[in-house]
């Protein structure tokens, strides 16, 4: 009997770490997600995922605590012990809070939340998990189209996306000999609860955002989820250290 892959999605509770667990699920991938607060919405995603006949495991975990990571990793090994795992075979670093502050007003406590969150987290979670990453792995890095096109108030945001970028061609490159590939998805705009659902609840928001889409409509988290998990069954190994945008074709 072949196991099923196992894959850990960081922020896997909602939006776009949530349909990529679901749509990962359906390819029959086994999912461990983590959660900062809402435990009782990540067993419900944990919950869809057992009814599509994979195993789904939530764990608390707070991206931007690095000094938790240890004790993080440990519980990880736990679970993939619990499950016969050996490693985890798909790791999404998704996890991520939004900021709408002009430069001018942009505190430095700010700043270091986004810095916390999106790439200091990311880049010393990976770090720790390295030894649980299977040799022939896969990372997705979460980005956003931000790094390529510009919207007023968001500068703190996408600097700190554009450096999980070049961190992803960093270790697209360093763990190579291991046959792990790296790679950056970058949603554009999605109809999520992101910054307190400015596009999903916003008309006139949604309509700037379709009128600059040749699709004409805004991106639903399972536009993107669909994207990562693709990917990954794609089990393509000779993609690696690359940028792909996953935005409708915003502002082309």
């Amino acid at each position: 009997m072949t196991t099923a892959p196992i894959a850990l999605i960081t922020g896997g509770n909602r939006g776009i770490g949530r349909s990529t667990a679901i749509e990962l699920a359906r390819d029959g991938v086994d999912v461990v997600l983590t959660y900062r607060t809402n435990e009782e919405e990540a067993r419900a995603v944990v919950g869809e995922i057992q009814a599509l006949g994979a195993t789904g495991r939530a764990l608390r975990l707070d991206t931007s605590v690095v000094p938790s990571f240890g004790a993080f990793a440990d519980e990880l090994r736990g679970t993939l012990d619990d499950l016969g795992r050996d490693g985890v075979d798909l790791l999404v670093n998704n996890a991520g809070t939004g900021l709408a502050r002009p430069f001018a007003e942009t505190t430095p406590e700010q700043f270091d939340e986004m810095v916390d969150v999106h790439l200091k987290g990311v880049y010393f979670l990976t770090q720790r998990l390295l030894g649980v990453l299977s040799d022939g792995a896969m990372i997705v890095n979460v980005s956003s189209g931000l790094t390529r096109f510009s919207h007023a108030g968001s500068s703190a945001y996408a600097v700190v996306k554009g450096g999980v970028e070049v961190l992803s061609r960093y270790l697209a490159l360093e763990l190579g000999g291991r046959g792990i590939t790296v790679n950056t998805v970058a949603p554009g705009a999605v109809a999520t609860d992101f910054r307190g659902g400015a596009i999903r609840d916003s008309a006139q928001v949604r309509e700037m955002i379709a009128a600059a889409s040749p699709f004409g409509r805004v991106a639903e988290a399972d536009d993107v989820g669909t994207a990562i998990a693709g990917l990954f069954a794609s089990r393509s190994r000779w993609i690696t250290g690359q940028r792909i945008e996953v935005s409708g074709g915003m502002a082309l």
